[in-house]
């Protein structure tokens, strides 16, 4: 399959320059269009703009042009972030604190989000506007349209997709056509931009103000791009995630996003001490291996896995390019806030080497379903010869992920991964472009964020009632307007509390706890497992400070339990 010409042709752009030249500020535009993109399994520092070395040059422009957040946050994963970002409520008021399905009996724990809650398009819509959504919903029934968007493209259940199999991708309502795939062929990130596309033609000929929804499959695994441009990766991750990490972290130092005199912190630790054990002399402390201690062969089939993950993330690039491009010609972009975060940090699944699967699960899936936990998968698979060159194309023998030490690499120079509590599983780059408001672009913003920030924005700029007519006893929210940020305004005291499966974490201000397994059922274990943290000094979470600071970590501990009980963490099943 061949690359389409609208995926090879960025917007002509010198980021620099676009950073020096500030537009005039305007009025807040009344009621302006909303476009919230969501990527899925993206490290911290993938994107060009963060310091990656993946092509990222639409987003880059988008920062140029607009803001780069250095302390937002989502829940940890897929589920949990998507029920956060739609609601403005921690996931677990929203109903799911795991994961969707299981019908738990506790609040926190439904499974699906709660009757109550109120979602973006169900607050939006009353206040005239349009309402549409592309790719992963992940929240459970009732679905995208029940809950209060006019369109939906994508897949309802499952958390992850074959991106070259149509059928795996479902057009609601039912009633609707979905457009056709390209001549060129399919690939699902280039078939929900196309759709996205004609869901903002569809508003403004109803001269609507629009919310869309584009919540990409990438880069989750499987791990699948144009064999064009994974081509144009091999030579670069073949040096080895221990060059590439050093790198990226120089890069983030010269960006201001990290403290110039921040150590690169060792390879992290592989997150199942039995595959560490299994791995043997290759992880004697546990972490991750070392590049050069690889088996040739190790590395070729490693390089080539990362190749298929930066193509992926490129390739979704050019495609929010085409969508941006949209927007320009239809002379709608300065009246557009543009937001964009990832649900989690980089998933380390399930060992440094990554794992596979087999293709023959994923073809006969009924429409709108993607995979789930039901689908087996194998420890690991070494591509070689004619499978190695296949490796994420539509003939590929497997369908697989990269693994912990990549991971470890998008998220530098953060602690862990996705799942997880420590930074590397719960902080996230967020963009923010909106040239009638914001007047220092190319600007950085330390302000601390959390994407149930989104349903806040969007209540304050749209004027929208919350909670909305229909859903009068909506929880009041807890997100807060990213507005004052983006205009400069200075960044207000905040706490924020996350937990996901045991694990949690309290920020307040500077200070950080955070512990692995800390909760048990009812209440939090005694004694507790936290750790403790001064981010502003210590953003990687290398330090840990509790053994000098026993009354912090009493007083977060405190506050975390309160807080914990108030939001449905606690009880947990």
């Amino acid at each position: 399959m061949h690359v389409p010409s609208r995926l090879r042709a960025p917007w002509p752009l010198v980021v620099a320059v676009l950073a020096a030249v500030a537009p005039a500020a305007a009025a807040e535009p009344a009621q302006p269009n909303i476009l919230v993109i969501l990527a899925d399994d993206l490290g911290y520092s993938d994107l060009g703009c963060y310091g990656g070395e993946i092509r990222t040059p639409h987003l880059d422009r988008l920062a140029a042009g607009g803001l780069r957040f250095t302390q937002c946050y989502n829940s940890s994963r897929c589920c949990p972030s998507r029920a956060s970002l739609l609601t403005g409520l921690y996931p677990h008021q929203a109903g799911i604190g795991r994961f969707v399905g299981g019908g738990g009996q506790l609040p926190g724990y439904r499974g699906r989000l709660n009757d109550d809650c109120a979602t973006l398009a169900e607050v939006l819509g009353p206040a005239g506007y349009a309402a549409f959504a592309c790719g992963k919903w992940h929240v459970g029934e009732p679905g995208p349209v029940a809950r209060g968007f006019d369109g939906f493209y994508g897949f309802v259940h499952g958390y992850g997709l074959d991106s070259w199999n149509p059928r795996m991708l479902v057009r609601l309502p039912k009633s609707a056509v979905a457009r056709p795939p390209a001549s060129t062929g399919f690939f699902a990130t280039e078939a929900l931009t196309d759709q996205a596309i004609d869901f903002l033609a569809t508003a403004r000929a109803a001269d609507q103000p629009w919310l869309l929804y584009l919540a990409y499959q990438t880069p989750h695994f499987p791990l699948q791009a144009p064999p064009e441009l994974t081509a144009r990766y091999a030579t670069e991750y073949a040096r080895g995630w221990d060059v590439l990490r050093g790198e990226r972290l120089a890069r983030m130092q010269r960006l201001g996003l990290v403290p110039a005199d921040l150590a690169l912190p060792p390879r992290e630790q592989i997150d199942s001490p039995a595959v560490a054990s299994r791995l043997g002399s290759l992880t004697a402390d546990g972490r991750n291996p070392a590049w050069d201690s690889l088996d040739p062969r190790r590395q070729a089939d490693l390089a080539q896995r990362m190749a298929v993950y930066a193509a992926m993330v490129e390739s979704m690039d050019a495609n929010i390019g085409r969508l941006v491009t949209s927007l320009e010609t239809a002379g709608e972009l300065d009246r557009t806030l543009i937001l964009f975060l990832s649900d989690n940090g980089a998933c380390a699944e399930w060992e440094p080497f990554g794992f596979d699967l087999d293709p023959a699960d994923y073809r006969d899936r009924a429409p709108g379903h993607g995979v789930d936990g039901s689908t087996p998968g194998k420890p690991n698979v070494l591509h070689e010869g004619a499978a190695l060159a296949a490796m994420g194309g539509p003939e590929a023998t497997t369908l697989f992920s990269y693994g912990s030490g990549w991971a470890n690499l998008s998220n530098t120079p953060l602690a862990l991964y996705k799942h997880l509590a420590h930074e590397g599983g719960i902080r996230t780059p967020l963009i923010a472009h909106w040239p009638a408001v914001i007047t220092d672009p190319g600007g950085i913003r330390p302000h601390l964020a959390h994407l149930m920030d989104v349903m806040a924005t969007c209540v304050e700029i749209a004027a929208a009632p919350y909670p909305p007519p229909k859903k009068p006893r909506s929880p009041p929210l807890e997100g807060r307007s990213l507005l004052p940020a983006l205009r400069g305004d200075p960044a207000e005291p905040r706490t924020l509390v996350f937990e996901h499966e045991h694990n949690a974490a309290i920020r307040r201000g500077d200070w950080k706890l955070v512990g692995r397994g800390v909760i048990a059922g009812r209440d939090l274990r005694r004694p507790p497992r936290w750790q403790l943290y001064h981010l502003a000094t210590d953003p990687a979470e290398q330090h840990d400070r509790a053994a000098e600071r026993p009354d912090l970590v009493a007083a977060l501990a405190v506050a975390f339990e309160a807080e914990a009980r108030r939001t449905l963490i606690l009880p947990a099943p």
